[in-house]
Order: C-alpha cells, then structure tokens, then sequence
C-alpha cells in the first residue's frame, strides 16, 4: 500500500515550456493514420519519445473526452498560446461529441511513447503516484487549540539559499524574528500543516469576527530551498512503523506525542503561502499549478519538464489496486521531487476522499505524448 507520507510536493514552479503547435486540421472521421513524417524518436533532456501507433495506446476509444477538454483550455488560456490555430480548435471543439474530438486528436496528433534513457528492461515503465487539495479548519489568530502557524516568505528568503530548515524555523531567533508578522493562519495538527506544505496548497475554513465561516485558498508562494525527505519513509526505516499513511503516522505520534518535532524536522523542507480570495466560480477550479493554470481533477498531472513539456497532452495507463487508468491527461505542474522520464503526480481534486485516494496511490504507469502532426 502506498505511503502517503512518500508523496511529494508537487507547487513548486519552474521554467515553464509549453508545447507551440502548427495549424491543426477540423475534425475529420478518417481512419487513423499509421505513420506520419515525424521522425521515429524524439529527445527530450530527460526521456526519449519512441513513435507508436494510436492501437498502440489502450482505452482511447472509451475515453469521456469532454473531461479532458477542460483541462486543455486551461492550458489554452495561457497568452502564449491562446491564440494559435491549435487552441483555436480545442476551443471550436469544446462541448463538441466525443466522437468527433476522437476523430481529430487521431488525425491531427501523432503518438508518442515517453521512455527513459536509461538502459532498463522497460524503460516505458514508470511510476504514478497522486496529490490533492486538504481542507481544513483553521484560525486566524493564535489561540489554544489553533497554535500552528503557516506562513508568508519572509523578505529575507533571498538573502540566503537554502534557507533555515525546518527544525532552525523552529528554534533559532533569527529565523522567528525573519517569520515575524508573516502569519497566515494557524492550524490545530502539525501533522495537517505537514500534509499542507507536502501537498502545495490548500483551502482553509476560517471563522470571522461576527461568527461567519469563510472559505480562503492558501496558494504556494515559496520554500526554503532545502531538499525534501519524507518523514513517512523515516518511520519506515526505523521500524518505528508499517503503516506510513497519514492516519498512521498521526497513530504513531498519538502514542508518542513527545517525538513530534523529532519526526518534523526529519523533513527539512519548508513552504510558505500566499492567500487567495475563493470566488464561486474559484471553488470549482483546483489550485494553480506550474503552467500557472487552475488544475482539473482527474484530468491533471504534474511531470518533470525535463522529460514532458507543460501544457502537453499525454495519453496516462496505470492500472493498479486504487485506480485502472487510460485517459487523456494534461501536463500542467510539477515538483521539486518529480523527477524522472516516466513520471507523473495525478491530481485527485480536494477533500477528506482525495485525500484518501491520494494517500493509497502508487502503482505503475505508461505514457504517450500526443505530438501535433
């Protein structure tokens, strides 16, 4: 079963590259086409796409491609590329039946197999792991039962790369003062600020001064710059338990609340946030990911650049004991620690059963990139 306290953050902005596409055709029923003129293998600095044939790819025929459609117009709001012919499609396309959006992704993209550069035995393997959006209660003052602070960059952040750790956050004055008056919100559970930081955002439920509850979105906004480790693995190792899961690890700290900031500070690794109004229309979208669009659950997935592009569509197969998978899924974030060629972070949504989900998902993966002809 998988760990979730092996996830990884998954908010950590890079570079971003999205992919410019020709002008792509309207919809057309032809068949699909076995090869094109593309070339046979393209390079990526990280992995090798290897140009496959669309029977190649399992499920497209059964895919609700109309979920996926939300996805690729978010990555078509970006400037850069809200305008091209491609996007111009997408958009003519949208609502459009899912046969007709089949017939075109067939006639106009060319599939290929994301494969390692490694001399592997299959090098098209890889692995597939999830994330979400917690939901938690929170306060906006320091008060008994809420004493656990999340908190803006500190204007020194440049000053110093990395940063303090986690446990220097903790105890030095020079990073406190440096945090002072940086406070967002406070938290009741360390363990749920943890999840937060691992996770990259979050909304908060937050009472007002006149008894109203209000819904705010803590957005990423920095981090310390120190590496990640998970305290799930560290549990692990020390055989201090089988069950890394996050309601396991709270198990384990209920019955050994004095080792809390031990197992904290084995994650040196700290985010800070920024606050975000949630609209109606924000409530539906997920957090912004490193494209710098809202995510789609179900639908997006963060990668290494490096290997896939932002903004690339990708056909995802995993099958495994939380979830079977073949569905178009757009490459739209990443993560410090998603590294690798075949290598994705699946977004699940927000809430108590993502969470859930997100926590119990590790299995293998297969991945095409869908190249415009």
């Amino acid at each position: 079963m998988a760990s979730i306290g092996l996830l990884l953050s998954c908010a950590s902005p890079q570079k971003q590259a999205v992919i410019e596409a020709p002008t792509a055709s309207t919809p057309s029923a032809a068949p699909p086409p076995s090869t094109s003129n593309g070339p046979s293998v393209v390079n990526q600095s990280k992995s090798r796409w290897v140009k496959s044939n669309w029977s190649d790819l399992p499920g497209v025929e059964n895919d609700n491609l109309n979920e996926a459609w939300a996805a690729w117009l978010q990555s078509c709001s970006r400037n850069a590329v809200a305008t091209s012919a491609l996007c111009q499609t997408i958009k003519r396309l949208d609502g459009q039946s899912v046969a007709n959006q089949r017939a075109w992704l067939i006639q106009n993209f060319q599939p290929y197999r994301v494969e390692s550069l490694q001399s592997t035995p299959n090098p098209a393997n890889g692995l597939l792991t999830a994330y979400y959006e917690p939901v938690l209660e929170a306060s906006k003052v320091s008060k008994p039962g809420f004493t656990v602070p999340l908190y803006s960059p500190p204007a020194n952040l440049k000053s110093r790369s990395p940063w303090y750790t986690r446990e220097e956050i903790g105890k030095l004055p020079a990073a406190q003062n440096a945090l002072k008056g940086k406070e967002l919100a406070y938290l009741a559970d360390p363990i749920d600020a943890m999840i937060l930081h691992i996770q990259g955002s979050g909304r908060l439920w937050v009472t007002q001064a006149d008894g109203s509850r209000k819904q705010v979105r803590l957005a990423f906004a920095g981090t310390n710059d120190q590496p990640y480790q998970s305290i799930g693995r560290w549990l692990l190792d020390q055989n201090l338990t089988k069950d890394a899961t996050w309601p396991g690890i709270k198990a384990w700290l209920a019955q050994n609340p004095k080792r809390t900031q031990e197992l904290l500070a084995k994650n040196p690794r700290f985010v800070f946030f920024k606050e975000e109004a949630l609209t109606a229309q924000d409530a539906l979208l997920g957090p912004k990911g490193a494209q710098g669009v809202p995510l789609t659950a179900g639908r997006s997935i963060a990668v290494d650049p490096g290997s896939i592009p932002y903004g690339s569509p990708v056909w995802l197969v995993s099958q495994g004991p939380q979830t079977q998978l073949q569905r178009l899924v757009i490459a739209q974030d990443t993560g410090s620690a998603i590294l690798g060629a075949v290598r994705a972070d699946f977004y699940v949504g927000s809430g108590d059963a993502a969470g859930e989900l997100a926590g119990r998902l590790k299995q293998d993966m297969k991945a095409w990139v869908l190249l415009p002809r």
